[in-house]
């Protein structure tokens, strides 16, 4: 290992650090597996120390191999670097903790040697340390172009300027190129799944053009492959917009045109719509433009169906109402919602079109008003802010997300009552949004969320989409009181609420193959066997899955060790394109492309998924599964499943989150949030 010496041949600040730093190092690799942990203060000053330094990461870099021979990732997620995610990196490196900073650090230097064939990692190849270091620069570019915030400096003092030197040596290590071209997938990747919240993808887009903008920001050669597709869906979409002139401009030269020059725009506004499922503040004023033109310009711009021209031209006085008050460039994705709304047909719903038209007129309680304004601010008011919201949710049921809160349960019923019951989603907005309450029933006995002490969540969620922002609280309350009623009956008590709490339509039938006293596994060749002759059309009769049914699932990470239990929607089980037998199902955790280890990888797209749902091979979604409902006069035909099915996946169920049983089982998401 190199020293670092000055011109005059005297050792410098970095050369005494990193002697200190090699001194510790050998010291912990010299004291036995029990002891390591009486070293470990030492070692992380040491390196907290040279990385303050200039040239501290080079230095660090070339002793990753010695570091973790000696120990320093022991009893650590650090010490398996195959299975780390590259989403948890950044929240890792902005920590008030110094010493999860420096261990994080510490590993990303590490995967930078990998990477770069210095250290040849037994279980890391070069290149998978190469993809997972493009991806973590992707997730933070803020940390490679930008200074600290103040809110930074005040939290971590110089730490935060110790991570942008990190961020600065890991970029020149593998180069830009790479950087650019994982930050373009994995935005394509988060867009092809549909979400209603769009803000961090529009943000991160912002933060690429700007620094491609940049002179002083070099991004690589291939930065410019696949990114105008998403900058332009957002500021250059159509000719009167091509230069970003801002909205006033944009609106001037629509007054200028005739009507083939408005056809222009609307088609190609709709176009982009429809591939990236972002919307252009452009787009909205476009749209609240042609109101006063025609319908079947306002279709154009829409992009729609003839179902969803037929809905514009039977409700129109309703569309454009709908238009006039949610639709501003500030809450511009509701437009996508709109069009997919209208698609749909659910207007034909009797029930729907008045209770749209009452949403429009419905006066907020102060509490309702206040909440939106404080997330959403005061332009538009917190009435266009939450019609805007009622149309994403109406639009994109399966877009719905839980945001970073342990309320899976409450999304999931959002998700449902919009995909199978949106009058009733509709009606729980008026009871959020008017009278700050909502009351269900429990068995015949009703449940006030005004008189329910706590839900799941700990504190008022705030990362959400504005209707959910006002009625998972409500919903997460009631949730919660219904399994404190179960509570000391026998069993998991799924089995009531699930039904209670979605709706109707969830089976009344109950399997589940945790035993809630011992957390042992039970009944698995039963349980499994059912749930075949329940969903897959083998062995139900070629029956399609008619409602939306609650499941729940037990997330495991990328190397199959049990996480927590998750609460998902089964929407559907059919072939994919491959002909393989696949589970179609609802996410709510905002992003469903998981990595659940032994092989089993969620998909979102291109084997057969609609926008918004993730899937798996039928046996792989049958080894992560612990709870399905079933119509209980429905038995199918369990017998003829193949023992070889059964046994391959308890196969998977026995090397992942069954292997060493489970700890006892509790209401979903009460042990602690899974935002996997």
């Amino acid at each position: 290992m190199k020293s670092t010496v000055d011109v005059s041949g005297e050792a410098t600040t970095l050369d005494k650090r990193v002697a200190s730093l090699d001194d510790a190092i050998q010291a912990m690799a010299e004291t036995r597996d029990f002891g390591k942990h009486t070293k470990l203060r030492r070692v992380l000053e040491a390196l907290r120390r040279v990385l303050m330094q200039p040239g501290g990461a080079a230095a660090v870099q070339a002793r990753a191999q010695a570091l973790e021979e000696a120990g320093l990732f022991q009893g650590t997620d650090w010490a398996s670097p195959e299975i780390l995610i590259p989403a948890l990196v950044g929240p890792s490196l902005r920590s008030g903790d110094a010493d999860t900073v420096v261990m994080e650090a510490v590993s990303e230097l590490r995967m930078l040697a990998v990477a770069l064939g210095d250290f040849a990692h037994p279980t890391l190849p070069a290149e998978d340390a190469r993809q997972f270091l493009s991806q973590v620069m992707a997730m933070n570019l803020e940390l490679l172009f930008t200074p600290p915030s103040e809110a930074e400096r005040t939290r971590q003092g110089r730490t935060a300027q110790l991570i942008r030197d990190l961020f600065r040596h890991l970029g020149d290590g593998i180069g830009y190129d790479s950087l650019m071209d994982n930050l373009v997938d994995e935005i394509w990747r988060i867009l092809r799944q549909r979400p209603i919240q769009v803000e961090a993808v529009q943000s991160l887009i912002i933060r690429i053009a700007s620094y491609r903008d940049d002179p002083d920001v070099a991004l690589g050669a291939s930065s410019g492959l696949g990114i105008d597709r998403l900058i332009t869906s957002l500021f250059g979409t159509t000719e009167a917009c091509r230069e970003d002139p801002g909205i006033d401009v944009f609106r001037s030269r629509l007054e200028a045109m005739d009507a083939g020059g408005l056809q222009y725009e609307a088609s190609g506004f709709a176009r982009a719509m429809h591939d990236t499922g972002l919307v252009s503040p452009y787009h909205a004023e476009l749209l609240r433009f042609l109101l006063s033109e025609s319908d079947h310009l306002v279709g154009e711009a829409l992009g729609l169906s003839d179902t969803g021209r037929n809905c514009l031209l039977r409700y129109s006085e309703l569309v454009h109402r709908l238009i006039e008050v949610a639709v501003h460039p500030q809450t511009a994705q509701s437009v996508y919602g709109l069009a997919l709304l209208l698609d749909r047909g659910i207007l034909y719903e009797p029930p729907i079109v008045p209770a749209l038209w009452r949403q429009l007129a419905l006066e907020l309680s102060p509490v309702a008003r206040e909440r939106l304004t404080t997330v959403f601010g005061e332009v538009p008011g917190p009435r266009a802010r939450l019609v805007a919201g009622v149309l994403s949710v109406l639009g994109q049921p399966l877009g719905v997300g839980q945001g970073d809160n342990p309320t899976c349960q409450s999304a999931r019923a959002l998700s449902m009552w919009s995909y199978n019951d949106p009058d009733y989603l509709l009606q729980m907005v008026v009871w959020a949004a008017r009278d700050d309450e909502i009351l269900m029933h429990f068995e015949g006995q009703p449940i006030s969320s005004k008189d329910s002490a706590t839900g799941v969540a700990s504190t008022l969620p705030m990362d959400l989409d504005p209707v959910s922002l006002l009625v998972v609280p409500h919903l997460d309350r009631i949730y919660a009181e219904m399994g404190r009623r179960c509570a000391a009956r026998p069993g998991d008590p799924h089995r009531w609420v699930n039904p209670e709490f979605h709706g109707w339509w969830a089976g009344r039938g109950f399997h589940i193959n945790v035993d809630v006293a011992t957390g042992n596994l039970v009944d698995l060749d039963e349980f499994l066997r059912q749930f075949h002759a329940t969903y897959h059309p083998s062995y139900n009769g070629e029956q399609p899955l008619i409602h939306p049914q609650p499941a729940g699932v037990a997330v495991t990470d990328s190397a199959a060790r049990y996480v927590g239990w998750h609460a998902i929607t089964i929407l559907r089980a059919a072939p994919d394109p491959q002909d393989v037998m696949r589970v179609y199902f609802f996410n709510p955790n905002n992003d469903s492309g998981q990595d659940w280890g032994d092989g089993v990888v969620v998909s979102t797209a291109g084997n057969g998924e609609r926008f918004g749902e993730a899937s798996l091979p039928f046996d792989q979604f049958a080894s992560r599964l612990y709870i399905f409902h079933a119509d209980p006069l429905e038995r199918g035909e369990p017998a003829r499943v193949p023992d070889e099915d059964i046994a391959r996946i308890i196969g998977y169920i026995e090397r992942s989150w069954g292997n060493d049983r489970l700890p006892a089982g509790t209401l979903q998401a009460l042990e602690g949030p899974t935002s996997l």
